[in-house]
Order: structure tokens, then C-alpha cells, then sequence
């Protein structure tokens, strides 16, 4: 994204070339107002535009849960900007002045970034998708398993009988896909606070 339309232009030119599928967009409200967040991606930002600024939109994004990889193509750049962009989340930081082949390791590098977030939230929401399958019981077991109890002190804590954990034990463990608490425990960092807590 950038407001000088012979820069995007080039830009634009040279991304085709080096065989990106590139969308332009000459101003943050355009890309704002079409913006998936369902399409894998980054963004070349500039950070001087008229009305918004680079940082403006990252705020924007950010506000909206964006995690979309953002490379920073300014043509000018002092450090407070470029801390601020970093500390925002911005992937890297490239003035105009850069050679072509920097911006296409810098735009490999946010591409590859965007591969592993999109592929973590699809991990994420198939633990979840998991987890929504349990029985209000079962959930109850799960959060004491996940804090390393076991079945005799769970059935203390439920005031059930040990065999019946056993058994909402065995169904969360066959839910979940599971057969240790090792793998479970793998399950719950990966899903991190969705994952059930004994209150």
C-alpha cells in the first residue's frame, strides 16, 4: 500500500515479477474496506500516507485482531517509527532505498510467518472443536486431569466414585484423540486458556 501511485506501480511490477500474487491498494481505507482476514497474505505498508499513517493502520489491524504480517517500506525511517512499528508487531522495517531482492527475503520471511500463525489457529480450533464436543462432566474431569490429579483424588473433588472417573476419563481421553496425559498436556499448551480450569 502506498500513496504515490508511480511507487506502487514499480513495486507492484517488480512483486509480479518475482512471482507474488499482488493486490495494490493507493489508500488504507481502500485496503481497510477489503481486507479478508481469511486470505493468506502480507502487507507492504508505507508508513507516510495522507489521513492514515503506516502505524495508523497497524493500530487498525491490530484493533481488529489482525494478525496479517506487515513489512514496513518507508522512505524515510528514524528509530523511534521504526521501534514503534516493530514493538506493533511489523515483521520488518525496509526504507525504499533497499535493494528489490531485500524486499522479496523480507516478504518470504512475513509469507512463511503467516503459513505457521494460520497453521496454529487451525490446531487451535480443531482442540476447541474438540473440547465443545465434552459433556459439562466430562470438562470437569478434563480440568483436574490437566492439573496432573489422579482418579481417586478427582473423584474426591467431584465427590464421585473413582470407577465413574475412570470411565469420563476414558471418554475425554478417546475425545480429545489422546492416550497420556503427556499428549493431553501438548493438547492444552497449544490450546492455552481455552483449555478448561478447575475453578
Amino acid at each position: 500500500m502506498d500513496d504515490e501511485a508511480a511507487i506502487l506501480k514499480m513495486v507492484g511490477l517488480r512483486l509480479r515479477a518475482a512471482g507474488f500474487v499482488v493486490a495494490e491498494f493507493a489508500a488504507p481505507a481502500e485496503f481497510l474496506a477489503k481486507y479478508n482476514p481469511a486470505v493468506p497474505g502480507c502487507l507492504v505498508l508505507d508508513m507516510e500516507m495522507e489521513v492514515l499513517t503506516g502505524l495508523d493502520v497497524q493500530e487498525q489491524l491490530a484493533a481488529l485482531g489482525s494478525d496479517l504480517p506487515i513489512i514496513f517500506y518507508s522512505g524515510r525511517a528514524d528509530v523511534p517509527m521504526c521501534v514503534q512499528a516493530m514493538k506493533g508487531g511489523a515483521v520488518d522495517f525496509l526504507t525504499k532505498s533497499a535493494c528489490h531482492e531485500d524486499l522479496v527475503l523480507a516478504i518470504h520471511k512475513a509469507l512463511e510467518y503467516d503459513r505457521k500463525a494460520r497453521q496454529k489457529r487451525l490446531e487451535r480450533d480443531f482442540i476447541r472443536a474438540r473440547i465443545a464436543s465434552l459433556t459439562p462432566r466430562e470438562r470437569m474431569v478434563l480440568a483436574h486431569v490437566a492439573t496432573g490429579k489422579l482418579n481417586k483424588q478427582i473423584a474426591a473433588a467431584l465427590g464421585t466414585a473413582e470407577k465413574t472417573v475412570k470411565v469420563h476419563r476414558g471418554r475425554v481421553m478417546a475425545k480429545m484423540g489422546v492416550v497420556s496425559v503427556a499428549e493431553l498436556m501438548q493438547l492444552a499448551a497449544k490450546c492455552g486458556s481455552t483449555f478448561p480450569t478447575v475453578d
